[in-house]
């Protein structure tokens, strides 16, 4: 599990998953504790001083204009974050708030938000003791970053609001108490830094994006599987048919279904029995490679992002400058164009279903059955998967083409980013479903030609598909094979076990 050591600069996707799926642990590098501090003197100087500095001696948003009095700095750092906690919703999954919690300690970790180390500590503290901030899932416009979501999660180092720990939902203070952890006294600026940001929607889109990229591998498996059932012609997938339009997401793709259909004797060639396959099959390296480019792209982005001080206003070295870091339009607009892409995974995936279940496309039994009529086979895999096709076109809507002003339009246009992240996370566990779907169908026809005829890459994913959901033979409930299968998917166990054969794919 090893441990991450925070500099504010050098994050990686994974390494947010690492932490917030596997519990690593995070500590804070001391390159920046130095920075930390270093950005806190400032903050402290220009107190002395007198100085006008937004959010330290004045208001915020449309009260910016209020000047704030040297005695109540505390209380207007702690009244920022109590005021801003109005998030509605189910609470968010542990795994999203250990991810944001994340976030939010590296972006401090820079050296420009002007907060004390002792408050990045705590939250650091938090993290690795297992208290988990009770954050609603609904409430963020996105601009001023996550307010409410990122105040209901600091609210627990104030010893308020609600977390969980060691499996109990508890008062904050209570579950500080019973991790060994001091409540915090907020200082000027310290809340203003922690609740200003992109950290909530960005630690929702690495998870997302991260998963995406395990569906579109594990889509080119599915597909190969379906290949073989359905008898296609894999000369579509060839080289120099690639390099003609040379597209590294589609390049890719193509050479994983090279190598997953290699040495089968189930595909065929042009004109035994047809010159071409339909497009759900012919044309999946260009619709996968298409959603692989775009999940390289927003993976890129949220790499800048979560290395990036969103906050505002930033300290860069003697100066405290307003700007405006904090607006999640870079985050929304590429969780959107993600939604929209595994979208697309699920959408060629369901037609391949089709494909398969549909015996005047097959030429296979009637939805798979054995003893069709009296069972009904696999037909309402199919059902269930157009439904999560459907529900996805509905979420793929982009949320960051809409604004609505706030803060008595002084914050006249946000970026919906947190809404975008949690379409997008919705979507890939509708297309992980999908996938599976079309990965037990695959199996279920290769019953009907010979799975002992399959390539060694495919036969992998059909053992694997075996090992926890038998042949239907004669009709059961399907639900737990769906849930299991759709287990495998996420966790990559069919890259796994198809790398074991034909070596690692792209």
């Amino acid at each position: 599990m090893g441990v991450i050591v925070l500099d504010g600069l050098s994050l990686s996707i994974e390494g947010v998953v690492s932490v917030a799926r596997d519990g690593a642990r995070v500590e804070l590098a001391r390159s920046a504790e130095e920075r930390v501090a270093a950005s806190r003197d400032v903050v402290e100087r220009a107190l002395s001083e007198g100085r006008t500095v937004y959010g330290v001696t004045t208001g915020f948003g449309k009260m910016s204009e209020v000047r704030i009095g040297g005695d109540e700095v505390e209380t207007l750092q702690r009244n920022l974050i109590m005021s801003h906690c109005t998030g509605v919703g189910e609470p968010m999954d542990e795994e999203c708030v250990r991810a944001a919690m994340l976030l939010r300690a590296n972006a401090l970790a820079r050296g420009n938000s002007g907060v004390r180390v002792s408050t990045l500590k705590t939250l650091l503290q938090m993290l690795n003791a297992g208290v988990h901030p009770v954050v609603p899932a609904k409430g963020s416009l996105g601009a001023s970053g996550d307010l409410a979501p990122l105040a209901h999660l600091c609210s627990v180092m104030l010893g308020e609001g609600e977390a969980f720990c060691r499996g109990r939902r508890l008062p904050g203070v209570e579950a500080l108490r019973l991790a060994g952890i001091e409540p915090v006294v907020l200082k000027a600026k310290e809340g203003l830094a922690l609740v200003n940001g992109t950290q909530v929607m960005t630690a929702v889109g690495c998870l997302a994006v991260f998963d995406a990229g395990t569906l579109a591998k594990t889509a080119d498996i599915a597909a190969a599987l379906s290949l073989e059932a359905l008898q296609g012609i894999p000369d579509a997938f060839g080289e120099a048919v690639m390099g003609a339009r040379p597209h590294r997401g589609a390049i890719e793709s193509a050479r994983n279904l090279r190598r997953l259909t290699a040495g089968s004797t189930l595909t065929t060639v042009p004109g035994r029995p047809r010159v071409q396959d339909a497009y759900a099959l012919r044309c999946a390296p260009q619709v996968h490679g298409a959603a692989r480019d775009a999940i390289r792209h927003a993976a890129s982005v949220l790499e800048v992002e979560i290395n990036s001080a969103t906050d505002n206003p930033l300290v860069l070295g003697e100066s405290i400058v307003s700007g405006g870091n904090f607006h999640g339009e870079p985050v929304a607009m590429v969780l959107d164009y993600l939604g929209i892409a595994v979208s697309e995974l699920a959408n060629i995936s369901e037609r391949r279903i089709e494909r398969l279940v549909n015996p005047a496309l097959s030429g296979l039994p009637t939805f798979l059955a054995f003893q069709g009529g009296l069972n009904s086979g696999l037909m309402m895999v199919q059902y269930t998967a157009a439904a999560l096709v459907s529900e996805n076109k509905i979420l793929a809507s982009p949320a960051s083409v809409d604004s609505i002003p706030s803060s008595a339009n002084q914050e006249d246009h946000v970026s919906m980013g947190e809404i975008a992240a949690r379409k997008a996370r919705e979507i890939a566990w509708n297309t992980s479903n999908v996938i599976a779907m079309e990965l037990l169908t695959a199996a279920q026809a290769l019953e009907f030609r010979d799975p002992g005829k399959a390539a060694p890459g495919t036969k992998a994913a059909y053992d694997l598909v075996r090992s926890t959901s038998p042949a239907v033979v004669a009709d059961r409930p399907l639900a737990p094979d769906i849930a299991a299968v759709r287990d495998m998917v996420v966790r990559g166990r069919f890259i796994e076990a198809v790398a074991r054969v034909v070596g690692p794919l792209d």
